[in-house]
């Protein structure tokens, strides 16, 4: 290959590179485990920049989803439990481009256990 050619593919490739470098997206995986010992409702998790929610959590099923978080702030967590009582519990600080997984376990009383492996 002539020298020339080298230099127009090396120009043409150059920038889908440069794309492909720079787009990694940054997410955690977040699982919401239920250990309250019975069945809770309308779990929301809240983050910065949005939340997500299930209607319903078996005692002992675990919630799974992928978030990307936007900004900076704390993650907080709420749900009704089996005898109508709201619990509001907040967890760790989250920032943009914080990766990796959340595992929150929602114990007996309103209490819950936040599990970070993050990288920043």
């Amino acid at each position: 290959m002539k020298l020339e050619c080298r230099g127009i593919l090396a120009a043409a490739l150059a920038p889908m590179l440069i794309w492909a470098a720079g787009c990694h997206s940054h997410h955690i995986e977040m699982a919401v485990e239920n250990r309250t010992g019975a069945a809770i409702q309308l779990l929301e998790v809240h983050y910065p920049s949005a939340s997500f929610g299930a209607d319903r959590l078996a005692p002992g099923e675990v919630f799974r989803y992928s978030i990307q978080v936007r900004g900076s702030g704390p993650l907080k967590v709420g749900y009704t439990s089996s005898d109508g009582q709201q619990a509001q519990i907040s967890g760790p600080t989250l920032a943009e481009r914080q990766e990796g997984r959340i595992q929150i376990v929602l114990l007996p009383g309103g209490a819950a256990e936040f599990h970070p492996k993050l990288a920043p």
